[in-house]
């Protein structure tokens, strides 16, 4: 662990190395799992906002698990989510042709329906944020679904926090990032 900032990051986000391979697990990780997508206060504004914008882009049975559950949940622990159908997939996931779980705002986004890509916790997907009254913890979550991601990032060499550098800039900012990358050539 290190700190930048306040911001307290575990090393493994530099020596773990990390590809979302969506032809191996097809998005499993928008339809596995037994939360929603873990929301900041401002995201959940937004889905209320966007919501008529994204619904275009949903499956009906997504359409209706919002509807009935509202753009977000709270949790019993205070927490917001995304909500979810049935206790599984998340309301907000779709379905290529082939199979392959895709993200309903992420889509609007690229139709450019909405200028908002999808929550943040998303994007810096396999990273996750754990905020303190001090400090945010910046971690990396290994999850057996993403073993086919963890061994792609292997072979083309590409670290979780380049894969996630978009993410982490939306996060942190340019200044963090760059301070990231001076402690990622120390540590190499």
């Amino acid at each position: 662990m290190f700190q930048l900032g306040k911001t307290i990051v575990s090393e493994d986000i530099i020596q773990k190395d990390f590809v979302c391979n969506l032809s191996a697990c097809k998005g499993a990780c928008c339809i596995d799992g037994d939360a929603g997508a873990p929301l900041e206060k401002a995201e959940a504004q937004i889905l209320e906002d966007i919501y008529p914008k994204v619904k275009p882009f949903l499956r009906q049975i997504g359409i209706d698990a919002i509807e009935a559950q509202g753009t977000f949940i709270t949790t019993a622990t205070g927490e917001l989510e995304t909500p979810l159908i049935d206790g599984a997939d998340c309301a907000y996931v779709t379905f290529d042709k082939k199979g392959t779980a895709l993200c309903g705002i992420e889509e609007a986004h690229n139709q450019g329906a909405i200028d908002w890509k999808k929550p943040v916790s998303c994007h810096l997907y396999p990273i996750r944020i754990k905020e303190y009254s001090e400090f945010s913890a910046v971690n990396y979550d290994k999850w057996e679904i993403c073993d086919d991601a963890c061994v792609l990032g292997k072979e083309l060499q590409v670290p979780v926090y380049k894969f996630v550098k978009q993410a982490l800039i939306r996060k942190f900012g340019e200044d963090w990032y760059a301070d990231l990358e001076k402690v990622a050539e120390k540590l190499s």
